[in-house]
């Protein structure tokens, strides 16, 4: 007997997860907050790797539909310093192993992977508790409920599952990014597209940084990195656009003007994204009938390593599933003796490249990393 799995979140972990489950015609339903798949932007450029992503796509069966979002050039990597002096640049020669996909393409892959009906949109989860013998209920703001034998919390930073394993609670990193889009850069913006060249680029110092990469349509799309409380940020009126660019971009003031560029040249609002948290370590005592995937199990800064890392729990935990027909209690053991060590030293790692990227040596640090040298921070 497979047993029905209810899903709450439609990101890149749990619809990995629910096509996984549907290949292996297992019954699953997703709900999501949001009212649509074109709700929001979803992000921008995803490197998706060999070991972890790519590996997940494959299980899922779509590597030839990943293939085909694959943003050629967008690979090449560059660094310069604060004042423009280029301390590398490396074209893309295909031998990366980290092709390049926009986050929302992929998404819309995945989505249109699933049988019509599979996601339920417009499903806020207004609350969570547990009904005895691994069963749960998930109530909707809309006044629905939905009871489940499974039930998988793939639903983000601020899980509504995550209190029914752990009481754990994101807390603020001490750095926040603001993201900036240029359209049409190359002839509305070429200093700062040239800065930026085909793929990514990196200009960092101590605590600070201005990270963009060359997306498709010609929009170079920003974070700037800023390490300060919430209190100072909550000063900066992020509804005018002028005045916060120009707020922001003063951080940067001797910084080269192709730099600062990608801040004060913003073709669009500001928004603020605060980084938040979990313990490195962070694992549970296995509960019945419940489990977490992603940033909702193992939330940490950006390195790179979150959205893979979530795809290869969905592939992962819907593999375990099908391996455990009608023993759902062995099959969740399973994907989390696995995931607990495997994300735990991801996140180790990605605090380590945050010192090299943010340190008090940055950027000599991030420089030896990409050079073969000593990586001792």
């Amino acid at each position: 007997m497979k047993t029905p799995v209810t899903i709450i979140g439609a990101g890149l972990g749990g619809l990995v997860l629910a096509r996984v489950l549907h290949v292996h015609d297992i019954p699953v339903t997703v709900c999501e907050a949001e009212p649509s798949p074109k709700a929001r932007s979803q992000g921008g450029m995803l490197d998706i790797h060999e070991n972890t992503g790519q590996a997940a796509l494959a299980a899922a069966g779509l590597t030839d539909g990943f293939r085909s979002l694959i943003l050629e050039g967008r690979q090449a990597t560059r660094v310069l310093s604060p004042d423009g002096t280029v301390l590398l640049d490396e074209p893309d020669d295909d031998s990366g192993g980290r092709p390049e996909v926009q986050r929302g393409e992929l998404r819309q892959l995945l989505l249109d992977s699933l049988p019509a009906g599979t996601v339920h949109w417009g499903h806020k989860v207004s609350g969570v508790r547990a009904l005895g013998e691994g069963r749960h209920e998930v109530s909707f703001a809309d006044g629905t409920t939905v009871a489940t034998s499974l039930l998988v919390g793939a639903d983000g930073a601020w899980s509504r599952v995550r209190p029914l394993l752990s009481d754990a609670v994101p807390e603020y990193s001490g750095m926040s990014y603001v993201e900036t889009y240029l359209f049409e850069s190359g002839t509305r913006h070429p200093a700062a597209a040239k800065a930026v060249g085909g793929g990514g680029l990196m200009t960092l110092a101590p605590g600070t940084g201005i990270m963009a990469h060359h997306e498709r349509g010609d929009t170079l799309h920003t974070y700037v990195a800023l390490t300060q409380p919430l209190d100072w940020f909550a000063t900066i009126d992020f509804t005018d656009p002028a005045a916060a660019t120009g707020r922001i971009a003063r951080e940067f003031g001797d910084w080269a003007p192709e730099i600062t560029a990608l801040i004060t040249e913003s073709d669009v609002t500001p928004v603020l994204r605060p980084l938040y948290t979990l313990p490195i370590e962070h694992r549970w005592e296995r509960g019945p009938g419940v489990t977490l995937v992603g940033d909702a199990a193992h939330l940490a800064p950006p390195n790179g390593e979150g959205a893979n890392l979530a795809m290869l729990d969905g592939a992962e935990l819907g593999q375990a599933l099908a391996a455990h027909p009608g023993d759902t209690e062995a099959a969740l053991a399973e994907y989390e003796r696995a995931m607990f060590p495997r994300s735990a030293a991801a996140a180790a790692d990605g605090a380590e490249l945050h010192e090299f990227m943010f340190g008090d040596d940055s950027p000599r640090g991030l420089m030896a990393m990409f050079t073969g040298g000593e990586l001792t921070p």
